[in-house]
This record gives C-alpha cells, structure tokens and sequence, in this order.
C-alpha cells in the first residue's frame, strides 16, 4: 500500500512540475472582440505563426514562448480599436536561444485584414481563413489550405503551398518552389507566381480568364491548356504566351531557374 501511494505522490509531482513548465512557456494568451474587416497584424522574429478557423466569435491568440533563453522575450501588445497588432520583442543586440509560436483561432465567417503576418526565421501557416492576406517569411515556409480572398504569400528561402484556395493570388520566394491550387477565381486582380531558383506549378480552373506569360530562363515548360511553349532563341531557355477567354487579367508564371507548369482542375 505505501509503494503504491508513493508512486501516486511521484506521478502527481511530476504533473505539477509539467504543468508548471507549460505556463512558464505560455506567456501570453488574449482574445479579441474585433468587428468584420478588422485588421490583425503579428509581426515574429524566431518561430511559427499558425493562423487557423474555428466556429467562435473572438480572434484567439495564444503566444509560446520556447528556448533556454524564453525568459528574456516579450510579446507587445499593440491593439486598440478594430485592430489585433502583436510583436515578438527581444532585448537589443540580444544573441537569444529562444523563439514564439504563435496560435491564433479566428472565426470562420467572418472576413479580417490580415495585413502583415511575418517572421523572420519560422513557417506561416493558415488554414479555412478569409479576406485579405499578406503573410510572409524570411526563412521557412509558407502554408496555406482553404483560404479565400485577396493573398499574398512570399519567403525568402523556402516553400510556398497553396491548397483548395478561392479569389485572387500571388506566391513567391527567392528559393524554393511554389506549389499552387486555385479551385474557384474571383475577382480581376492579377494572378503571380514566381520563383528565383525552384519549379512553379499552378492548377486553375479551366474556365480561367487571362493572358498568359510563362517564361525560364533554365528548364521545361508543360501545360494542357492551348497555350504555345516556344523555346529561347539564344538561350536553354522557354517561354510561353497566349490569351485565354478575354483575357481579363494578367497571369504570370516565372523562374530563373527550375520547371513550370500550368494545369486545369
């Protein structure tokens, strides 16, 4: 009986100490009352922000603070009005081991401005989101499934992936590839995806109506739409042009080097 207690007291102190850990890690976690078309900007330096829909009615932010030197970085609150704006703050000329994961849980029917969800050195990801976004990083990729809207994605160095997405988008990055599904169009708004050194594939609807440029400077070009590929003249190069429908918009598909493709759904 007494071991059995004894395992008991040592499993619960275990848990406390777990526990405890956990809230020293979760330093931040707020939520948000913020109208139709408020603006949520989080702005991180180390780490993932995660943006995901959920069936509530406030704009959830949970901040993780993770690292041996946690302790020493801070999350800014700067929101006020209709507007959600947080930062990762690190002390000056800091050379910190620590890093913030943002969690951020909005409501599924309602459409934000997401003006600037950045960080430096970490993934962006969102997931069954609306209205405007501009998401971005300098070092990782960028993620998104099921969004709608006005979008933006870009990195410096990584992967952009677009999946089951529906309005009007723009993806890039310096190194990587770009990987875009876009099931319905709306809006005129032009449609750019490009990449420095990587391949860049697009999957449209075939009904989509645009001019279009394609152009490598080293690789293959590959599309089942009735658009001529055209090799260089003076170069390992292809390009490609064509209108399709009217050609209300202007799509472009590019990369200095690395393969594309244009495919219908």
């Amino acid at each position: 009986m007494k071991s059995r207690a004894l395992v008991k007291f040592i499993a619960a102190v275990v848990l406390c100490v777990a526990s405890a850990a956990v809230a020293r890690a979760q330093d931040f976690q707020h939520t948000y009352n913020i109208g139709p078309n408020g603006s949520i900007n989080i702005e991180n330096v180390s780490g993932d922000v995660n943006i995901k829909a959920y069936d509530g009615g406030g704009v959830e932010v949970t901040a993780y603070k993770e690292g041996p030197d946690r302790s020493v970085v801070d999350v800014e609150d700067l929101s006020g009005g209709n507007r959600v704006e947080l930062r990762a703050k690190y002390p000056r000329n800091c050379n910190c081991d620590a890093s913030v994961r943002f969690e951020v849980r909005v409501p599924r029917s309602a459409n934000f401005d997401f003006d600037k969800i950045t960080t430096a050195s970490g993934n962006v990801n969102a997931d069954g989101v609306s209205g405007r976004l501009r998401l971005s990083t300098a070092s990782g990729d960028v993620t998104l499934e099921g969004v709608s809207g006005d979008i933006h994605a870009s990195s410096a160095s990584g992967t952009v992936k677009v999946r089951e997405a529906a309005g009007t988008v723009s993806a890039s990055t310096a190194s990587g590839d770009v990987d875009v599904e876009l099931t319905r169009l709306e809006g005129a708004g032009e449609l750019r995806f490009s990449s420095a050194s990587g391949n860049v594939h697009v999957r449209l609807p075939a009904s989509v109506d645009a001019d279009v440029e394609m152009s490598t400077a080293s690789g293959d070009i590959e599309t089942n739409f009735p658009i001529e590929v055209k090799q260089d003249e003076y170069s390992s190069g292809k390009h490609a042009r064509g209108r399709l429908g009217s050609g209300s918009r202007l799509l472009r598909i590019s990369t200095a080097s690395g393969d594309l493709s244009l495919k219908s759904i």
